[in-house]
């Protein structure tokens, strides 16, 4: 029987390249292609693929969330990420979620099959810049999680949406200078170091809604 995978993709150009690599092959079979968070859950859900390539940051429902939804409810779905995210927080989300593997978008188009191949006969894959800091994910902590004030979680809010500290500026009704001290408070409480750790880290516990409200 030929390997039913599911391709989950926003960018049209990377997924039909994606889908010509794996079609050449005489065992594997794409059964559907999703262009967003939501499409995938579904596919995972109706057609339970024995593979679904996932990528991490797509319109809609967060790599992560499409990770748990799928192993949930379709647990003998192998979920390989494909992205060109090493995040550790988003390394470590996923795996908790119940990925099977993890590999970069640079990786190369025989090696792309061969994880197929092996996440489908029940191997974990990872991307060998995955690999070497796996131990450490495994070991270390996780941030400290100060709470944060409702200013904070609002900047947080709009920091997840993509928006600049001049437009949460002008969506909050406060200053630039406002802004950067509510972000500065922000790393301190979580460890963090970047609005886009922030971001990623927020994204991949679930913190905020699709609609971008706060569970």
């Amino acid at each position: 029987m030929r390997i039913r995978v599911v391709i989950a993709e926003d960018h049209p150009l990377f997924r039909q390249g994606t889908r010509r690599i794996l079609e050449r092959q005489a065992d594997i079979a794409v059964v559907g292609e999703a262009e967003d968070g939501a499409g995938a859950a579904e596919f995972g859900a109706r057609l339970r693929p024995d593979v679904m390539l996932l990528d991490i940051r797509m319109p809609g429902l967060s790599g992560v969330e499409v990770t748990r939804q799928v192993h949930a409810q379709a647990p003998s779905t192998a979920i390989l990420i494909l992205s060109a995210y090493d995040d550790d927080h988003y390394v470590r989300a996923l795996l908790e979620a119940g990925a099977s593997g993890y590999l970069l978008k640079t990786v190369r188009a025989s090696d792309l099959v061969d994880a197929v191949r092996r996440v489908a006969a029940g191997e974990m894959v990872l991307d060998p810049a995955i690999a070497r800091k796996l131990p450490r994910l495994l070991t270390r902590p996780q941030p400290p999680q100060g709470r944060l004030t409702g200013k904070e979680l609002d900047v947080l809010r709009l920091v997840c949406r993509g928006l600049k500290n001049k437009e949460i500026a002008l969506e909050l009704a406060m200053s630039v200078r406002t802004v950067e001290g509510h972000l500065e408070a922000i790393f301190n409480k979580l460890g963090l170091r970047s609005r886009t750790e922030v971001a990623l880290y927020a994204s991949s516990r679930g913190w905020f809604r699709e609609d971008g409200e706060a569970p």
